[in-house]
């Protein structure tokens, strides 16, 4: 599904280069539920652009279910997102002048789908995370945990083979952090394939694949069998 092979990326500041990816490579199977840690500076959200085509890389190859994806204008990356990948932030990244159904509802609108269809299915995904009963709600009436709910129920409404999920329980207690990782564990477990960048050793261990980046480059790679199971 996502493979990478000597993958390097570099940003230029100010007359300095920061080599941030040092030759990863990397491959996450269809179905998956793999969590990426590392300290600050590690790359972990870098490879996480990268990966949802948010960023371009220096050299080396990305395949993203078996197409290379080197060079994609701005518009053919918009569209490869859109048809294959989802989006969870720790922000949650909510219109906070739009109820949690017009939210989830949003990236229809952007494939212009009829508005009928598309408030239906916002409907239905909402159920599936269980709020529902929330739906005609702004999100400034809503918990962190229910708006992150309604976040997730957004980047599952374009059916994505793919969700990128960039610290999702970051803004969240542990309680509520337990609850969205069932969820996302759900999600998962219908078939959806799943990164999440993580710095909470909890929320990896739910996870059956923990993969550590240090300066740039994987460290270790460890499968977890008893989240797997």
């Amino acid at each position: 599904m996502l493979r990478l092979e000597k993958i390097h990326k570099s940003y230029t500041i100010g007359k300095n280069a920061l080599h941030v990816l040092k030759g990863i490579d990397l491959t996450i199977e269809e179905g998956e539920l793999a969590a990426i840690m590392g300290s600050s500076g590690s790359g972990k959200s870098t490879l996480l652009n990268i990966l949802g085509l948010l960023d371009d890389y220096d050299s080396g190859e990305y395949h993203l279910d078996g197409r290379l994806m080197k060079g994609l204008s701005e518009t053919r990356a918009a569209i490869y997102r859109s048809q294959s990948l989802g989006f969870v932030f720790q922000s949650f990244n909510l219109i906070p002048f739009k109820t949690a159904a017009e939210n989830v509802a949003l990236p229809l609108y952007y494939q212009k789908v009829r508005r009928k269809k598309r408030n239906k299915l916002a409907r239905e995904y909402l159920e599936k995370v269980g709020l529902l009963e929330w739906a005609d709600h702004l999100p400034t009436e809503l918990s962190g945990g229910q708006m992150q709910r309604v976040a997730i129920a957004r980047a599952l409404i374009s059916r994505p083979k793919v969700i990128f999920a960039d610290e999702p329980t970051g803004a969240l207690d542990s309680t509520t952090s337990l609850e969205v990782m069932d969820v996302l564990q759900a999600i998962n477990a219908e078939g959806v394939t799943m990164v999440i960048v993580t710095h909470e050793h909890d929320i990896a261990g739910m996870c059956g694949r923990v993969i550590h980046l240090n300066d740039g480059m994987i460290e270790t790679d460890e499968r977890n069998a008893a989240a797997a199971a």
